[in-house]
């Protein structure tokens, strides 16, 4: 596969990604792991911005389905996302990066409003940027809201950190002939019901011609690997592309 060439990123962490074995929704030294990773990319001269799911703390649907409002769940997940964004910010700011959280639903006392040209005076001044709380309405998903601040962004890829090294035809957690894909257009993905992201997200990153990039966050020195084009991964991207 040829190595990808990118400047300006999206990286869409799941919240169980900061979960360690301890059980904790939000384990330090997992954050930190992810934090330093993060760190060796910027230095490589990568403009970053993140956007790190609830999952681990409060899922919307998953209070929907126990009686929950679908909206009150959601804003609940919202907020979670924030909490997130805020552990990955100090364990960023431990090691020497600036960072910024921007909140889709406005919380002055704790982080900036979502505004996209402070953002990108952010970047431009090589900061790192965590975008929380979605899109700031119930409904959507963070896959959504990955999606969306990738395009207003205007990044060249978006980077989903997962738990597995790719997109497979079937989850390979329970299907041991479960093949992986290195390319797969927007389209397969769509038609197949393929788990990489919500629907949404990958109709808005194929209609920015955002190529989503799958790998496995967990595998230590994966991040910088996969952006070097030495990772395994999967890149999901328009049938014409080749990156």
């Amino acid at each position: 596969m040829t190595p990808p060439r990118f400047k300006r990123i999206l990286l869409k962490l799941s919240g169980e990604v900061l979960m360690g074995s301890s059980g904790l929704s939000i384990d330090t030294e997992v954050t930190a792991r992810v934090a330093g990773e993060i760190a060796d990319v910027k230095a490589k001269g990568y403009e970053i911005c993140i956007v790190v799911g609830g999952g681990n703390i409060f899922r919307g649907l998953a209070g929907a389905a126990r009686g929950m409002d679908r909206a009150t769940g959601d804003y609940m997940g919202m907020l979670a996302t924030v909490m997130n964004a805020l552990a990955v910010q100090n364990a960023l700011e431990q090691i020497g990066i600036d960072t910024r959280v921007q909140s889709a639903i406005p919380m002055a006392s704790v982080c900036e409003p979502f505004i996209r040209r402070r953002a990108e005076r952010h970047l431009e001044k090589g900061r790192v940027v965590i975008f929380a709380a979605g899109v700031g309405s119930p409904y959507f998903t963070t896959d959504s809201g990955a999606a969306l601040r990738a395009a207003e962004m205007k990044c060249d890829a978006l980077f989903k950190g997962t738990s597995v090294d790719g997109v497979y035809s079937a989850d390979p957690k329970k299907d041991p002939n479960a093949t992986r894909y290195d390319t797969i257009s927007y389209g397969t993905v769509l038609s197949e019901d393929l788990k990489v992201m919500d629907a949404s997200a990958i109709a808005l990153c194929r209609d920015n011609n955002i190529p989503i990039v799958v790998f496995n966050i967990r595998e230590p020195g994966n991040l910088a690997a996969v952006l070097a084009g030495e990772g395994v991964s999967t890149i999901v991207q328009n049938e014409q592309e080749n990156i």
